[in-house]
């Protein structure tokens, strides 16, 4: 039996329940952008559903093409009616898909060398950040696109490089906070591209949670999330970091996240391991404690301070932060106790960016088009700064923003408490 199967076999009853009343269209936007049946989740289902019955093979074109489409945004999930786990269903069908293609195209033949040579080993990862911060603060990414050579190579290429340059900090600190550790102990999952390319925002996160007095610690022991390789479909390989990273947070302190791709990943551990006997209690026990930093902020009475800006700032909802982790709001609530009276509300919040891990590498049409749609609207706001909970979004959208010239920071949002909290006095030297 296939993987997809034994999803299906899991999750047959809510899959059946479907009624296909189609209010899952309108919440997706690759259906909204195109109005084709298969590039919504009801269509999507029904290809999973003849797939695994063995009414489609699992090497038809259409099935491939209409599933890699799927941004995995799981906005679906928080409208269907019947509770279908959509964004489990996505995995499970995308690993078949994996399976099933002998001779994949460059582009996937370069994603399955990355997932299992660089992303599976910690010290290539480390010597691939490296290396890329180093091309960025060298000014190098920037040259290339200002000189237009980028674009000659590809626009794909020119998108990747406006996606390591929008990476850049947009604020500094170097200072300290002190804790009494009064509220007590939490563990940081640090990420690989979080410490990679914005260790700042790490920093800032320890600092703003070590003033409202948590303890925090980052376990050396952690790896990568396993968020790439799952919406991928290599499951197994996700299972291999999961294992490693419930070992390293072997405690029953919080686990707090600051990205809300690897935020949604983790708590699906509990999913993961939902069959194997040794791990299913340790990985639900891992799972239940997984925390984005705004919601932990939420259990104690957070310091304010005013506000470190003087433009307009505007908020967009990471998916995963959303739809995964469920935490969107409390993210918002978090920056508007710094920004108060500059925040201006964004249309469209709740609809996908178009990031989606590397889906913006992998799918660049689509991509682009989605991602057009949030520029608009962020325009509209006339706002200077943007924050987004997860890097894959600020790099995503801040991409989109320096090809288009528009006059946009983006950040974290504790970044912006950071500054708020370090204007204050809360921190040291």
């Amino acid at each position: 039996m296939s993987s997809l199967s034994n999803a299906l076999s899991h999750q047959e009853d809510k899959l059946l329940a479907c009624i296909h009343c189609g209010l899952c269209l309108e919440a997706c936007p690759t259906y909204v952008i195109t109005g084709d049946e298969n590039d919504g989740p009801r269509g999507r289902l029904y290809l999973m559903r003849a797939v695994s019955e063995g009414r489609l093979d699992k090497t038809s074109s259409a099935f491939a093409t209409h599933i890699d489409r799927c941004l995995g945004c799981r906005a679906c999930e928080q409208v269907c009616p019947a509770g279908v786990e959509y964004g489990q269903l996505l995995e499970a069908s995308r690993e078949v898909l994996l399976d099933s293609q002998p001779k994949p195209d460059l582009p996937n033949k370069l994603l399955r060398f990355v997932l299992r040579h660089v992303w599976q080993s910690p010290g290539r990862l480390r010597l691939f950040f490296t290396a890329s911060r180093l091309f960025r603060d060298l000014g190098l990414a920037r040259l290339l696109l200002k000189s237009r050579l980028a674009s000659l190579i590809s626009p794909r290429a020119e998108f990747g490089l406006a996606l390591l340059e929008s990476s850049r900090p947009v604020f500094s600190n170097s200072k300290t906070s002190k804790t009494d550790g009064s509220a007590g102990n939490v563990l940081l999952f640090s990420g690989c591209v979080g410490e990679g390319l914005f260790a700042r925002v790490n920093r800032a996160t320890e600092r703003v949670l070590s003033a409202n007095n948590f303890n925090v610690t980052t376990p050396s022991e952690q790896v990568c999330c396993g968020a790439l390789h799952a919406h991928a479909g290599d499951l197994e390989g996700a299972r291999k970091l999961a294992r490693q990273n419930i070992a390293a947070f072997n405690s029953e302190a919080p686990i707090i996240t600051n990205a809300g791709g690897c935020g949604a990943m983790l708590v699906t551990y509990e999913h993961l391991f939902a069959n194997d006997q040794e791990l299913a209690g340790p990985a639900a026990n891992f799972s239940t404690r997984v925390r984005d930093v705004s919601q932990q902020l939420a259990t104690t009475e957070m310091r304010t301070a005013p506000t470190p800006v003087e433009t307009g700032v505007t908020y967009d909802t990471s998916c995963h932060l959303a739809y995964g982790q469920h935490s969107g709001e409390t993210s918002e609530r978090m920056l508007r106790t710094v920004v108060g009276d500059k925040f201006v509300a964004l249309n469209g919040t709740e609809r996908c960016c178009g990031a989606a891990g590397i889906y913006n590498l992998m799918q660049p049409e689509m991509s682009q088009r989605v991602l057009q749609e949030k520029l608009d609207h962020i325009n509209s706001t006339h706002a200077g700064i943007l924050a987004t909970g997860n890097p894959g979004c600020q790099m995503h959208i801040g991409a989109g923003a320096c090809l288009s010239q528009m006059e946009l920071k983006v950040c974290h949002p504790i970044e912006l408490v950071d500054q708020a909290y370090e204007r204050a006095g809360y921190y040291g030297e």
